[in-house]
């Protein structure tokens, strides 16, 4: 199953927990493991904590990572080299555990879709693996 989202800036963080702990309901899964991956490769998807202050250090993080226009070879194609870098940096899916049919997550653990390179259409793979 697809989760499909619009983001609205060229970097931000989406938190998509309520549709993943809705997509694993649905699924009926009690015992199992939620892959959640993106295709796209300007994009990443992480778990961490969902607040303001935090989500601003990530992107001012990766931002001194990985600074946008510092030469690289990519950009003579498409000028986002540096959304691709991060993207690597942050990883493409996060594989969390069902238990007794709920996602398992820390107290303060939300699941984020991290774009790169909006504002974009994008799409967010979720596949529920049965494991009982």
């Amino acid at each position: 199953m697809n989760l499909n989202i619009e983001t609205s800036r060229r970097i931000e963080l989406i938190d998509i927990t309520s549709e993943v702990k809705e997509e694993v309901r649905i699924s009926g899964v009690r015992e199992g493991v939620c892959i959640i991956s993106t295709r796209h490769t300007t994009a990443g998807i992480i778990v961490n904590e969902n607040e303001n202050g935090l989500r601003e250090d990530i992107l001012n993080m990766l931002e001194r990572l990985v600074p946008q226009g510092a030469g690289y070879r990519h950009d003579r194609i498409d000028n986002n080299a540096d959304s691709h870098l991060k993207a690597i940096l942050l990883g493409s899916s996060e594989a969390l555990p069902i238990i007794k049919g709920e996602l398992e997550l820390g107290t303060w653990q939300s699941i984020f879709f991290a774009e790169m390179d909006g504002p974009r259409n994008r799409a967010v793979n979720l596949t529920i693996l049965k494991t009982e």
